[in-house]
């Protein structure tokens, strides 16, 4: 009986040392990650404008190749939506809508996920010329994790999944650009 009262207060401890980090870690983050392209800004950059070409350099909806993909609306506007469902965990299901498109600039998304959690998170994609001929892109990922969750920003590497992710989607989007 002792054992079972000292197992159960080292597993009421260690809830409420994690409860306490929570407190004290961040609640949300930013992850950026560039790449440069050799090809002119405006292809690049009317290249990237299009969700529906990330079925060809993002890491996520390239994970399933049984994948289903739904879209709504006018692809490179404004208010269009790309959304998934996969049978995988690490690819799940969710939505991202174009919410800001500064033409030759920029494009924002609003990402909101169901499967396998639901969250919020936004993503900007800048393109910026270095030369006639070469672009960089860098593309920004921001969300959070409400109080208790935010502790898996701590006691897993969510962040440096995400950046290894982002690293390598920029990396496929780079060669298949240099392709054409």
């Amino acid at each position: 009986m002792n054992i079972l009262k000292i197992i159960l207060l080292v597993l009421a401890g260690l809830i409420v040392l994690l409860l306490i980090v929570a407190l004290f870690s961040p609640k949300e983050y930013t992850i950026e990650r560039e790449i440069t392209i050799n090809k002119p800004k405006q292809v690049v950059f009317d290249y990237v404008k299009m969700a529906k070409n990330q079925s060809h350099y993002n890491k996520w909806w390239m994970a399933d190749p049984n994948i289903k993909l739904d879209f709504k609306g006018t692809d490179g506007t404004v208010g269009f939506i790309a959304a998934w469902e996969s049978q995988d965990d690490h690819v799940g299901k969710g939505e991202q809508e174009i919410v800001k498109i500064v033409d030759g600039q920029e494009v924002d998304h609003t990402v909101r996920f169901v499967k396998p959690f639901e969250g919020n998170a936004d993503t900007q994609m800048i393109v910026e010329a270095i030369s006639d001929n070469q672009t960089k892109v860098k593309w920004s990922f921001h969300s959070g994790m409400k109080y208790p969750m935010n502790v898996m920003l701590v006691i897993f590497p969510v962040k440096k999944m995400l950046e290894d992710d982002l690293q390598t989607s920029l990396a496929t989007l780079k060669a298949s650009l240099e392709k054409q």
